[in-house]
């Protein structure tokens, strides 16, 4: 299939030739991973978040993922004003910085007013299960990863049942890519991701790893979430924290099958490891 090259995203390109790495700033008390962090008892401490976001670019990162909800299994919804509240003075904050700001929503007043603060993509879990987020993007000019889910994150793990999963999530995918071409949302402006870890087991898992590039919809690039997911400590025996090897493993493997961009918590090991596996394809 062909593979992507760019990806418009506002008034900004991202150059997909080489894999691209995502960083996470999740702006949440209780994201699974690093809930908390950027996160001080309900105070959003914007000069910490600058320093982080300003290191992950210097890591090697071309756009920065912001998240005011988490999505981990178990996670109860925060109303759109908290996370409206959270995102916002990030967002803002991030104009000055070189790279392609991203809010990690469902809720369509949080992916219009990101857009109306200078955001260039929205990521969202749910690929448009609220219809606005769909109709914000389509009166824009900016990116749009849309991700399938099984579910919703207070139930997705809750027992997932495929019949066969790489199929179900590419037919899911397609119909969603389909729904923003007819609402007047470019090709170029899209995304497709697999939703490792929403609504599925980890046999479910590594059947969509094994298999990212049948997920591919007309040259549409794929972004990938691993880091430091569930199925890894399934995998390895380790707890969130101890992960890292694990994750860079995954993400070489997602680019090696196909995937464009990888979503990552550890920014500068996820870039070494795709460093050497660019070289390795360049080089053979």
């Amino acid at each position: 299939m062909t593979s992507p090259r760019l990806l418009r995203c506002a008034e900004k390109q991202l150059d997909l030739q080489h894999p691209a790495v995502m960083g996470v700033l999740n702006i949440t008390p209780d994201s699974f991973s690093d809930g908390g962090n950027l996160f001080d008892d309900g105070h959003i401490p914007i000069d910490k978040i600058l320093v982080n976001a300003q290191r992950m670019i210097d890591e090697g990162a071309q756009v920065l993922d912001i998240g005011g909800e988490s999505s981990r299994p178990g996670a109860q919804a925060v109303t759109v004003t908290e996370e409206i509240r959270r995102v916002l003075p990030v967002v803002e904050a991030l104009q000055a910085l070189d790279c392609i700001i991203s809010v990690d929503t469902r809720n369509g007043e949080t992916a219009k007013a990101s857009i109306d603060a200078g955001a260039h993509m929205i990521n969202d879990i749910s690929a448009g299960l609220d219809a606005d987020v769909m109709a914000a993007v389509a009166n824009s000019d900016v990116a749009y990863a849309l991700m399938h889910m099984q579910g919703l994150p207070e139930t997705m793990q809750n027992n997932p049942r495929y019949d066969e999963v790489v199929m179900e999530v590419s037919q899911f995918l397609r119909l969603r890519y389909q729904s923003c071409l007819n609402q007047g949302i470019a090709a170029e402006r899209m995304l497709v991701d697999p939703g490792f870890g929403f609504g599925k087991s980890l046999q479910h898992n590594l059947q969509l790893l094994a298999h990212i590039e049948a997920l591919r919809i007309d040259g549409c690039p794929i972004l990938v979430g691993i880091s430091r997911k569930s199925m890894l400590g399934q995998i390895t025996g380790r707890y969130v924290d101890d992960r890292l090897a694990a994750s860079v493993a995954a993400a070489v493997l997602a680019v090696q099958n196909g995937a464009n961009i990888v979503r990552a918590h550890d920014v500068k090991e996820t870039v070494d490891g795709l460093k050497v596996w660019s070289s390795l394809t360049a080089a053979s």
